[in-house]
Protein backbone atom coordinates (compact mmCIF):
# COMPACT_ATOMS: atom_id res chain seq x y z
CA UNK A 1 0.00 0.00 0.00
CA UNK A 2 1.25 3.26 -0.91
CA UNK A 3 2.09 5.87 1.68
CA UNK A 4 -0.25 8.48 0.79
CA UNK A 5 -3.40 5.42 0.65
CA UNK A 6 -2.45 4.83 4.30
CA UNK A 7 -2.39 7.95 5.41
CA UNK A 8 -5.58 8.69 3.75
CA UNK A 9 -7.18 5.68 5.52
CA UNK A 10 -5.21 6.76 9.15
CA UNK A 11 -6.90 10.24 8.89
CA UNK A 12 -10.32 8.36 8.10
CA UNK A 13 -9.93 5.47 10.83
CA UNK A 14 -9.00 8.40 13.84
CA UNK A 15 -11.85 10.54 12.75
CA UNK A 16 -14.10 7.70 12.59
CA UNK A 17 -13.52 6.09 15.69
CA UNK A 18 -12.86 9.67 16.92
CA UNK A 19 -16.29 10.42 16.32
CA UNK A 20 -18.01 7.39 17.21
CA UNK A 21 -16.14 7.60 20.73
CA UNK A 22 -16.78 11.57 20.85
CA UNK A 23 -20.72 10.98 20.14
CA UNK A 24 -21.11 8.16 22.74
CA UNK A 25 -18.94 9.54 25.80
CA UNK A 26 -20.89 13.09 24.92
CA UNK A 27 -24.32 11.05 25.58
CA UNK A 28 -22.68 9.87 28.66
CA UNK A 29 -21.68 12.30 29.92
CA UNK A 30 -24.27 15.45 28.82
CA UNK A 31 -27.23 13.68 27.67
CA UNK A 32 -27.99 10.12 29.54
CA UNK A 33 -28.06 12.34 32.73
CA UNK A 34 -30.32 14.67 31.39
CA UNK A 35 -32.99 12.25 30.28
CA UNK A 36 -32.80 10.21 33.64
CA UNK A 37 -33.78 12.89 35.68
CA UNK A 38 -37.19 13.57 33.61
CA UNK A 39 -40.41 12.40 33.97
CA UNK A 40 -41.32 9.56 32.21
CA UNK A 41 -43.10 11.10 30.01
CA UNK A 42 -40.88 13.98 29.11
CA UNK A 43 -38.17 11.11 28.87
CA UNK A 44 -40.17 9.46 25.91
CA UNK A 45 -41.24 12.65 24.23
CA UNK A 46 -36.91 13.96 24.52
CA UNK A 47 -36.10 10.40 23.25
CA UNK A 48 -38.07 10.53 20.11
CA UNK A 49 -36.91 13.93 19.54
CA UNK A 50 -33.45 13.01 19.72
CA UNK A 51 -33.31 9.47 17.80
CA UNK A 52 -34.42 10.85 14.80
CA UNK A 53 -30.76 11.33 13.60
CA UNK A 54 -28.91 8.98 15.45
CA UNK A 55 -30.05 6.19 13.73
CA UNK A 56 -29.38 6.57 10.01
CA UNK A 57 -26.24 8.41 10.92
CA UNK A 58 -24.44 6.29 13.76
CA UNK A 59 -24.67 2.80 12.00
CA UNK A 60 -23.03 4.01 8.73
CA UNK A 61 -20.38 5.71 10.86
CA UNK A 62 -19.80 3.17 12.90
CA UNK A 63 -19.96 0.39 10.28
CA UNK A 64 -17.37 2.28 7.52
CA UNK A 65 -14.86 2.98 10.19
CA UNK A 66 -14.90 -0.91 10.80
CA UNK A 67 -14.22 -1.38 7.92
CA UNK A 68 -11.38 1.32 7.52
CA UNK A 69 -10.03 -0.81 10.28
CA UNK A 70 -10.10 -3.93 8.90
CA UNK A 71 -8.49 -2.44 5.22
CA UNK A 72 -5.58 -1.28 7.50
CA UNK A 73 -5.10 -4.60 9.50
CA UNK A 74 -5.05 -6.10 6.43
CA UNK A 75 -2.77 -3.81 4.67
CA UNK A 76 -0.30 -2.82 7.20
CA UNK A 77 2.74 -4.54 7.89
CA UNK A 78 4.10 -5.19 11.55
CA UNK A 79 2.25 -7.43 13.73
CA UNK A 80 1.48 -4.74 16.34
CA UNK A 81 -0.23 -2.63 13.40
CA UNK A 82 -2.26 -5.62 12.61
CA UNK A 83 -3.19 -6.23 16.13
CA UNK A 84 -3.64 -2.76 16.78
CA UNK A 85 -6.62 -1.74 13.84
CA UNK A 86 -8.01 -5.16 14.48
CA UNK A 87 -8.46 -4.48 17.67
CA UNK A 88 -10.37 -1.39 16.63
CA UNK A 89 -11.78 -3.19 14.17
CA UNK A 90 -13.49 -5.49 16.85
CA UNK A 91 -14.42 -2.98 19.43
CA UNK A 92 -16.03 -1.12 16.67
CA UNK A 93 -17.61 -4.12 15.66
CA UNK A 94 -18.87 -4.66 19.14
CA UNK A 95 -20.21 -1.17 19.31
CA UNK A 96 -22.67 -2.22 16.43
CA UNK A 97 -23.62 -5.43 18.17
CA UNK A 98 -24.83 -3.93 21.47
CA UNK A 99 -26.14 -0.86 19.90
CA UNK A 100 -27.89 -3.52 17.57
CA UNK A 101 -29.16 -6.06 19.72
CA UNK A 102 -29.65 -3.72 22.37
CA UNK A 103 -29.73 -0.19 22.95
CA UNK A 104 -32.15 0.21 19.26
CA UNK A 105 -34.50 -2.16 20.62
CA UNK A 106 -35.12 -0.23 23.54
CA UNK A 107 -35.21 3.07 21.52
CA UNK A 108 -38.11 1.41 19.65
CA UNK A 109 -40.20 0.44 22.25
CA UNK A 110 -39.60 3.76 23.73
CA UNK A 111 -40.52 5.74 20.66
CA UNK A 112 -44.03 3.53 20.20
CA UNK A 113 -45.17 4.89 23.77
CA UNK A 114 -47.58 8.05 23.73
CA UNK A 115 -45.72 10.35 26.20
CA UNK A 116 -48.97 11.74 27.33
CA UNK A 117 -50.84 8.64 28.19
CA UNK A 118 -48.04 6.55 29.62
CA UNK A 119 -49.20 3.13 30.82
CA UNK A 120 -49.90 2.45 34.28
CA UNK A 121 -47.48 -0.78 34.41
CA UNK A 122 -44.70 0.71 32.50
CA UNK A 123 -40.98 -0.39 33.01
CA UNK A 124 -38.57 1.96 33.18
CA UNK A 125 -35.79 0.77 30.44
CA UNK A 126 -32.94 3.95 31.66
CA UNK A 127 -30.98 1.33 33.83
CA UNK A 128 -30.39 -0.90 31.19
CA UNK A 129 -29.86 1.31 28.47
CA UNK A 130 -27.08 2.92 30.35
CA UNK A 131 -25.76 0.25 31.45
CA UNK A 132 -25.75 -1.23 27.70
CA UNK A 133 -24.58 2.58 26.37
CA UNK A 134 -21.40 2.17 28.89
CA UNK A 135 -20.62 -0.81 27.22
CA UNK A 136 -20.63 0.08 23.74
CA UNK A 137 -18.62 3.67 24.79
CA UNK A 138 -16.12 1.67 26.44
CA UNK A 139 -15.70 -0.23 23.22
CA UNK A 140 -15.97 2.89 21.11
CA UNK A 141 -12.84 4.62 23.24
CA UNK A 142 -10.83 1.28 23.38
CA UNK A 143 -11.02 1.71 19.55
CA UNK A 144 -10.10 4.96 19.29
CA UNK A 145 -6.61 4.16 21.82
CA UNK A 146 -6.22 1.12 19.55
CA UNK A 147 -6.67 3.22 16.16
CA UNK A 148 -4.07 5.88 17.74
CA UNK A 149 -1.71 3.48 19.20
CA UNK A 150 -1.04 2.01 15.90
CA UNK A 151 -1.40 5.41 13.76
CA UNK A 152 1.43 6.73 15.36
CA UNK A 153 3.74 3.47 15.62
CA UNK A 154 3.14 2.86 11.70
Amino acid sequence: MTATVADLLSVLALMGSGTVAGVLFAVALSTLPALIAMPPGRYVYAQKMLGRNWDPTMPVLVLSSTLIEIVLAVLMPGTAAVLLFGGAAVSLLGVSVVSHWCNVPINRQTRELDPDRMPDDWHDPRPLWRRWHFLRTALAMLALACTAVAVTIA
